[in-house]
Parts: C-alpha cells; structure tokens; sequence
C-alpha cells in the first residue's frame, strides 16, 4: 500500500527541513503551503515537487481536506510542519498499512516538546490525534481545533516509540502569538455560532477551570514548573476568548451589586473545588496507604 505525507506550511524555514527529512520514506509528500514569505518553499523543493497553494484563514483545519485531494496514496499520513516522524513509527505504519485490511484510521500519540521539555501531563501527553488513515476514511471540519468525522474501525497506538515529535511552543511569545492573536478569536467567533449567551461570570469561571483541568485532573503539576505555567498560559488563553466575547456582545455592562453576587457565588464554587483537587493530589502523592486515609478523612471533614 502506498503511503502519503501530507503536510501544511507557513512561514516555517526553521522546522520545515527536520520534518521533511523525518517522512523521506514516504512514497509520496504532498505540501499545501499558506502563503510562506520566508525560504520554506525554497527548502520544500528539495524534497517534493508536489506543492500546492492555499488562502491562509490563521488555523490549519480548512486546509486539510484539500491537501488530502491532492494526495495519491492509498493511506495518508498527516504531519505538521513543526513535527517529525521517528524511524520506530514509521515502521509501525508502514506495517500497519501492508497488513491491517481491517483498520482504516489510526490515532497516534504525540510528544509535545515545549519550552525545552517534554511535557508528559497537563493534558499534553499522550495527546492521541487521528493522523494516519485510509484515504476517504477521515474528513475534517472547518472549525478550529475540530475532531474529524471517520468511517471504519480505529486503532489507537500507545508508547513514547509510536509518538509523534511535536516540537511546539520553544518561546513565550510564540504561545502568546499563536493562542491569543489567532486561536482566541476564533474560538469566540465559534462559540458564537454555536449560541453561546454571554454571562459576565464566565470571565472568572472560562481560566479557572481551565486551569483546574490542567494542573489537577491532568497532572499538571507532575511536570514541575512548566506544568504550573501552562496551566495558567492556558488559563489566560481562556480568558481572552472571554474578552473577544465580550466584545462581540458590545461590551455589556454588569450591575456592581449583580457582578458582586456572581463573583461570590462563583469564588465559593471554585474554592471548593480547589480544596478537592488539592488533597486528591496530596493523596496520590502519600508515601504510606496509612497517610492516604489520614489524608482522605483530612479532606472530608474540610
């Protein structure tokens, strides 16, 4: 069976090479570029002929489907530009390709390398994204961060040697461009379209509980510090989408009195669910099943 790299560029003269030279095994790499100014598509030519153009919408889904037109192979593998296939993987899909008739999409884990580290928590890993698949099996959608509607069985990979290198945010500044220049607006105007009222207490309520998400119920403090500052980056991304909101809405104005009960109302919520998250992790954290229970009594006399 022939495989097929399909991957989308913009702007990216500095990742672009490792992801090319990672997929080289590939019987075919197709490349939808957005509009690169800088040397990607000089850099691309080296390694395919196959270059296709796209109008540039700030985020990669719209691309997808047509770039997949465009490719031949009989299963596609989607790869980003700021990515890199290891050798242990791609022989795992091309094995899966010759011998699995039954399987027709595939969700691979993917190792997100951020601010010099692999975070292994904090909602990053094993991050299992659908990314190899038969051809007319998987269809994205036009929304942001969309999960693409599939056909067939799956199959859903599991191991840091089957992982995707992801090299993602390597400056702060890049995470601030990326999620509160491109992504929070979108993701406002998506909401929007799908009803959302606006509520003056979802300014507290969006970053809290994103960050409750991420540093407690997906271990973000296992990852140390950059656990605790993604977790808040990612709280302050959410709030953000708040404020597009809220500017959609023509700034609407709260009442002190009215704005005063929500912020109580929510503070007491949050408060508890601190306190529950926080001695869960004390009590993963204990060395002896004694000072476990001693822990979870703590916690409901609390």
């Amino acid at each position: 069976m022939k495989i097929s790299v399909v991957i989308s560029t913009f702007n990216n003269e500095k990742q672009i090479e490792t992801c090319l030279k990672s997929v080289a095994w590939a019987d075919e790499i197709v490349v939808v570029d957005d509009g690169s100014t800088d040397k990607t598509l000089e850099i691309v030519k080296k390694y395919t002929s196959q270059i296709y153009h796209h109008k540039s919408v700030g985020y990669v889904e719209p691309t997808r489907n047509f770039a997949i037109k465009k490719a031949a192979g009989d299963w596609i593998l989607i790869v980003d530009a700021d990515e890199e296939v290891p050798e242990s993987l791609a022989k795992k899909l091309r094995a899966i390709a010759d011998t699995s008739s039954e399987i027709t999409h595939v969700l691979l884990p993917r190792k997100n390398m951020i601010f010099g580290k692999w975070i292994q928590h904090t909602g990053w890993w094993p991050d299992h994204l659908i990314r190899f698949f038969k051809k007319g099996s998987v269809t994205w959608q036009d929304e942001i961060h969309s999960i693409p509607k599939t056909t067939g069985e799956s199959m859903t990979l599991d191991g840091e040697s089957n992982g995707l290198i992801h090299h993602h945010y390597q400056a702060i500044t890049q995470f601030l461009h990326k999620n509160l220049e491109q992504y929070a607006p979108q993701e406002a105007k998506e909401l929007l379209e799908k009803g959302y009222r606006f509520s003056a207490v979802d300014v507290i309520r969006f970053p809290t509980r994103e960050f409750l998400s991420r540093y407690f119920a997906r271990e973000g403090y296992k990852d140390g510090l950059h656990g605790l500052i993604l977790s808040l980056l990612m709280a302050v991304y959410h709030f953000v989408i708040f404020l597009h909101l809220w500017e959609a809405n023509k700034f609407t104005q709260v009442d002190e009195k009215t704005l005063s009960k929500n912020i109580k109302d929510e503070a007491n919520s949050m408060k508890k669910e601190f306190i529950f998250w926080f001695n869960k992790q004390q009590v993963d954290k204990a060395a002896t099943p004694l000072k476990k229970f001693l822990l979870k009594v703590k916690g409901k006399l609390q």
